[in-house]
């Protein structure tokens, strides 16, 4: 690539600069979101035909782009149904799509997680089920073990989402409250082989934590579920806690024997994305640098850190740092937020307003956080961008920013200044993504 695209990178930050680098961050953003399409990485994992039927299913964010990508590039007989977040549905032909809430669910995933069983059951041996699992599969299979109602789920749902428990346990609380996730959706389709083609939006790649896990083995128990409750004193109506206490509802084990077919690929994670945002920073002539794929903890606390950091690579030329500005700090994972206030929420931006309270107008220092979904917290904007001058044109607009951050309401404090991040449905999810700039310092140019 051209540096000519991003004419000023490093120098003393006029306008042109300012609009550089606001280029660069933007474009990592869209490049990180671009290599995990399934339109690119699905036909790679598609298997041999077998010799009987192939029923598609599946969930999540991804889950119609997924099965687009299968149908055209399957030649032979298929059939199936699969799930999505409203507004991420994409026309297939002979897989039927369908659409439901996220974050929290509602009756249409209900009635969708009940089809996709059914559209399971009866298999014979012959039979292959390709299962198209990405994130956001958990609110969309709702399906809740027996005795539990879909409002028990919603309020449960609504509780964890609140309580800043982490992505983890969350879903493991999701896995012994279901009838279909744990393992329990692939046991439903034995005996015929099961092929899981998975987008990655968690750290370390949990596959049991996709989607809360729906054709996997889980090593977790009722009991873990139960201390992630008593952990963040989320009240539970009686007939959960029974539940759980009692151990009747747990997931399917690694030697469980309804689960011996299943082949498991993960075709886009999220390594993947920073890496294609590492390379298009260095075609620019960028130093790039992916500290983690699977950052987690309190959205505001990981800000602090990651100004901290960004603050001695910038001050502080010392023999043994690694890093070299001008550069860009690369990230992933899943923070998370605990709600005290009455704003919007956003674990991105909330993260992006606590990095830039710390910096607090630290010259040369400008960031991008966004969900590669396009989906921050519960509102239909991907993350926002940072620059050194973010605080101060927000005061003069009468916001202030530790306020806004302890209201949670950092959405409304970056769509006020015009800095949000719109992308729409980007019909992929590997998970939050993160770029700090660090320009080098006039004198060292």
């Amino acid at each position: 690539m051209s540096t000519s695209k991003y004419p000023k990178l490093s120098g003393r930050f006029d306008a042109k600069s300012v609009t550089s680098i606001d280029r660069l961050l933007k474009d990592i953003f869209d490049v990180a979101i671009a290599v995990a399409q399934p339109t690119s990485r699905v036909p790679q994992f598609l298997p041999a035909p077998p010799r009987g039927r192939l029923i598609v299913i599946g969930a999540g964010k991804a889950s119609a782009a997924m099965a687009k990508a299968v149908e055209d590039n399957w030649s032979g007989a298929l059939e199936g149904i699969v799930v999505t977040r409203y507004g991420y549905a994409v026309p297939c032909q002979r897989i039927e799509i369908l659409e439901a809430s996220h974050p929290v669910p509602d009756a249409n995933g209900l009635k969708a997680a009940e089809k996709i069983l059914k559209r399971v059951s009866g298999l014979s041996a012959d039979d292959m089920v390709l299962c198209l699992i990405s994130g956001g599969g958990s609110a969309l299979l709702p399906l809740p073990a027996e005795g539990l109602t879909l409002a028990d789920k919603q309020e449960i749902s609504q509780a964890l989402l609140a309580s800043g428990a982490s992505i983890s346990e969350m879903n493991c609380v999701r896995r012994h409250l279901s009838a279909i996730k744990g393992g329990r959706l692939a046991a439903a389709c034995h005996p015929a082989r099961v092929v899981n083609l998975i987008i990655s939006d968690v750290p370390a790649d949990g596959l049991h934590d996709i989607a809360s896990g729906p054709t996997v083995a889980d090593a977790t128990t009722c009991a873990d579920a139960l201390a992630v409750l008593q952990r963040y004193a989320i009240k539970v109506p009686p007939a959960v806690s029974a539940m759980l206490e009692s151990g009747r509802s747990e997931s399917l084990k690694p030697n469980d024997p309804r689960l011996p077919h299943i082949e498991t690929h993960l075709i886009a994670t999220p390594q993947l994305a920073l890496e294609a945002a590492a390379r298009l920073a260095k075609e620019a002539g960028i130093n790039a640098y992916i500290l983690s794929d699977a950052i987690e903890g309190e959205a505001r606390e990981v800000g602090k850190v990651m100004a901290a950091i960004a603050r001695q690579v910038k001050r502080c030329a010392q023999p043994a740092q690694p890093f070299k500005p001008p550069c860009v700090l690369l990230s992933g994972g899943e923070t998370t937020v605990t709600i005290r206030g009455k704003g919007r929420g956003g674990r991105n931006v909330e993260f992006l307003l606590a990095l830039g309270v710390a910096l607090n107008g630290e010259d040369g220092i400008f960031a991008i956080a966004g969900d590669t979904d396009g989906v921050d917290g519960q509102e239909e904007i991907a993350g926002a961008l940072l620059r050194p001058d973010t605080l101060a044109r927000a005061r003069k607009h009468g916001i202030h920013p530790l306020a806004s951050l302890a209201n949670n309401d950092a959405h409304g404090f970056f769509q006020a200044l015009g800095d949000s991040v719109v992308t729409g449905p980007t019909l992929t999810n590997v998970n939050d993504f993160r770029a700090i700039f660090i320009a080098a310092q006039p004198d060292n140019i």
